[in-house]
């Protein structure tokens, strides 16, 4: 019985994979708005029913999508902080938003899914968070470990915003000033418009060298969070 219940189990992964891979070939085909289960399951030699058996809903087959997209950009990111070591928080900063970038540039059908025009009719559930998380909670973490070891600069905030961000601190990082916090959420909403720029071809005739242009200014995105000691 173990064996054949392994057996059923390895097929469902396999079955599971190959749903979604050729949902991601739609996706980069036909956008988030049209992927169909039905046409899902035609390509793959499926009835619908049986394909409802793993995904009972368009919205469920998105919200996978979704997930391993926020997964594999953080685990792109995750990496290359990793690999950074006990370096100035500047240069891990950067390699972080250089992961990034480079994930979204090699993956721009599931950059779009994830942080370009909402899906009309589609409410991403709570279980999308978390991995939606992992990015911004890893530059958070180096400005966390640069505020402990050697400290932060930090710009006032005016007044009229400190309630929202003590608000924000609280939630967030409550171990950190609001200060920090404060620009760190701006920043996390700067260096994705900066790669959806890039992805979804904006910088055309404006931007030549994309990749000096991007570490320059997600360095200057670092220091406007207070990294600026070596």
């Amino acid at each position: 019985m173990s064996t054949a219940r392994g057996a059923r189990a390895r097929a469902r992964i396999e079955v599971t994979a190959a749903i979604k891979d050729e949902a991601r070939r739609q996706l980069a085909a036909e956008g988030a708005a049209r992927l169909s289960l039905r046409a899902v399951a035609r390509e793959l030699g499926m009835v619908s029913s049986a394909l409802y058996r793993y995904f009972p809903s368009r919205d469920d087959l998105l919200t996978a999508l979704i997930i391993d997209a926020y997964d594999s950009l953080g685990e792109a990111a995750e990496a290359a902080g990793a690999a950074t070591g006990d370096i100035a928080p500047v240069r891990r900063w950067v390699a972080v938003c250089e992961a990034v970038r480079r994930w979204a540039l090699a993956h721009p059908h599931e950059y779009a899914l994830i942080y370009g025009s909402p899906v009309p009719g589609y409410a991403a559930p709570e279980t999308t968070v978390p991995p939606a998380a992992r990015v911004g909670l890893l530059l958070i973490g180096i400005v966390r470990d640069a505020h402990r070891r050697r400290g932060v600069a930090l710009t006032p905030v005016p007044a009229e915003l400190q309630p929202e961000a003590r608000r924000m601190a609280a939630e967030l990082a409550p171990d950190l000033p609001p200060e920090a916090v404060t620009v760190m959420v701006a920043s996390w909403a700067q260096l994705y418009g900066l790669v959806g720029f890039e992805v979804f071809g904006q910088f055309n005739k404006v931007v030549e060298d994309r990749e000096a242009f991007f570490r320059h200014a997600v360095t200057q995105l670092a220091h406007g969070v207070g990294l600026v000691f070596p």
